[in-house]
């Protein structure tokens, strides 16, 4: 006869069920929820220790999700992500996805999640996610799906190649230890690969053409029109298109740049083109082209003193306010870059410019006179860039940001690359592995120390912290022992085919709300018990424990690369709700099916 829990096992349960509907209501902050929950768990271990410790191990616990080492994995892992960012590192896979979107946004979607899930079949969840996270977030700043409409479904995508083989994710290496201890004779790689590859055929049209219409378009949309700024850029001597027609370079560009009057024939060295478009669209025709909008010789004192000086090259918008010494005067009688040591690439004039109504001649001949209004963009250190604004009367606007640290892209891609190879291929541990990378993007600069707190995201921290402490709390108070012995009595009389479904659906909510880890200790042993009282072979139980494990949709603190993308998708705990439980609800009856149908149960 099952006796009650504990309790400490009671306020367990009441603890985890008290922050999901916490996290599901959003009355108060992901944020907010995550520290009342750990503050919860330390005041009642404080008062209310468990069996044989004292008040200050139960602090202990409830805190110990701050330095626990799963947190100073995401943090470093977030750290490296930023690094490929700021130095330009993703922008060539960026560009070949790019183009993929832009020929079918549908097309490109199921390429990518394909991808994702064969890479994780050998490589280790977490990095696949690290490496095919930031080229996402590129590739909605460019214009094609939302990060918050792809981020969830790749993650998921993720996930389910990580199921897929022994070695995919530390918690099916995990289950199958256990197993084997247990008396299971061990798998191979790829044992039940199969029944995970069919699973995943039946769950990729959810992902590709239903999760994304079930996410909201989480990106701050525009109060104002883009300012179109107007660009005389000129041919590089080296440049690879040098030669080519300009008709066959234009689909290259991206699709909010406009050529005025594009010359035919081929492109020459030197030669000026007059273009016009928003900041991105500009810096985007200049890496194709590899053009120049301004002096080659102010562009490389720029470069040379951002190097001495270890700082990074900005670029800014500036208004021409009324006192300015610029009205009247054209760009080269200005004497900008002289004077300050600044570079102006473009120049955007609100009223007439924006309706097109202007005469572009007089830029294009370098002779057209600045006026009050008139916006510039403009390119430089912080402290020229300050100086130029204060010294000419010019207001500065909102928009400014670092240009990528392009000289480092090919070091962080290969930190990153390291991090990832030794992680898979299990020389190091996942976290020695990025905290390493993490170190050496610091001392490398492709992280700056001033600039790490971008990278980090305070609600991601508290969250993870938190649910360290639920699992934490779950196990030591026995509260997943006893479900599992509730579990096993309760299934006696079931066919097996709900006994399986059973087990896998029990598990998934164990991994959802406490850890991976826990789900897998407390699972694969009830699975034993469960066949041994059965009758039943235990190899198709302990899958549907593996296979439970690696349902962790539903929550984003069911696993760490749920937390990754939080903070990128802007997603809230009804995000993961509403997609993911549709997710585990088709993933658990088909595998479910294949395991009876597989082992003729």
């Amino acid at each position: 006869m099952l006796e009650a829990p504990s309790f400490h096992a009671i306020a367990a349960m009441i603890v985890t069920v008290a922050m999901f509907l916490g996290f599901a209501r959003s009355k108060l902050s992901t944020e907010i929820v995550s520290l009342m929950t750990i503050a919860v768990i330390a005041v009642f271990l404080y008062f209310f220790p468990l069996p044989g410790a004292q008040p200050t191990e139960g602090l202990a616990l409830a805190f110990s999700g701050f330095g626990h080492y799963a947190l100073i994995t995401i943090c470093a892992l977030m750290i490296m992500g930023r690094g490929l960012v700021v130095t330009g590192a993703l922008e060539p896979a960026a560009h070949l996805l790019e183009r993929l979107f832009k020929w079918n946004l549908q097309i490109g979607l199921l390429v990518s999640l394909i991808a994702a899930m064969a890479f994780s079949m050998a490589v280790n969840d977490t990095p696949v996610l690290v490496l095919l996270m930031p080229i996402f977030v590129s590739l909605a700043a460019r214009g094609a799906l939302p990060a918050s409409k792809t981020l969830i479904p790749l993650n998921a995508a993720v996930l389910i190649g990580g199921m897929a083989t022994t070695i995919g994710t530390s918690t099916n290496i995990l289950v199958v230890s256990i197993a084997s201890d247990l008396g299971l004779p061990e798998m191979g790689v790829f044992h039940y690969t199969p029944i995970v590859l069919f699973a995943a055929a039946i769950a990729l049209p959810y992902l590709w053409l239903v999760m994304p219409r079930l996410l909201k378009d989480n990106r701050v949309q525009e109060t104002r029109p883009r300012r179109q700024f107007q660009v005389r850029l000129r041919v590089s001597e080296d440049g690879p298109l040098t030669g080519e027609a300009l008709a066959d370079v234009l689909p290259q560009i991206s699709g909010d740049v406009i050529v005025h009057d594009p010359p035919t024939g081929q492109l020459q060295p030197q030669q000026r083109l007059l273009i016009s478009g928003t900041q991105e669209g500009i810096e985007a025709a200049m890496r194709t082209l590899r053009g120049e909008a301004a002096p080659d010789w102010v562009l490389s004192k720029i470069k040379r003193e951002a190097d001495a000086r270890r700082e990074d090259v900005i670029v800014v918008e500036m208004a021409v306010t009324a006192d300015s010494r610029l009205i009247g005067r054209t760009l080269p009688s200005s004497g900008i870059a002289d004077r300050y040591g600044v570079a102006v690439l473009g120049v955007h004039r609100p009223e007439r410019w924006a309706s097109g109504e202007a005469d572009l001649s007089g830029y294009a001949q370098g002779d057209l006179q600045f006026a009050e209004g008139d916006v510039l963009m403009v390119t430089g250190l912080r402290a020229e860039l300050e100086e130029f604004a204060r010294s000419d009367s010019l207001l500065m606007l909102e928009g400014m940001r670092e240009l990528p640290r392009r000289s480092k892209a090919l070091l962080s891609a290969v930190i990153m690359g390291g991090a990832v190879f030794t992680a898979s291929i299990g020389l190091f541990p996942i976290a020695i592995s990025a905290l390493a990378g993490a170190i050496l993007m610091f001392l490398t600069g492709c992280v700056k120390f001033d600039r790490v707190g971008r990278a980090l995201s305070a609600k991601v921290i508290v969250l993870v912290a938190a649910s360290i402490a639920v699992g934490s709390i779950v196990e030591a108070s026995g509260a997943a022992a006893w479900l599992g012995m509730a579990l096993s009595i309760g299934l006696s009389s079931l066919p097996p085919a709900l006994v399986l479904a059973a087990i896998m659906l029990f598990v998934t909510v164990l991994t959802n709300f406490a850890s991976n880890a826990t789900a897998a200790t407390v699972g694969t042993p009830i699975a034993f018990s469960i066949a041994r009282e059965l009758g039943l072979p235990p190899e198709p139980l302990v899958l549907a424990v593996l296979f439970g494990c690696n349902l962790c949709y539903a929550t984003p603190i069911a696993y760490q690369t749920n937390m990754l993308i939080m903070s990128e998708g802007s997603y809230e705990f009804s995000d993961y709700i509403r997609t993911g439980v549709p997710l585990v609800l088709l993933m658990v009856t088909t595998l479910s099916i294949l395991l009876v149908l597989t082992y003729r149960l």
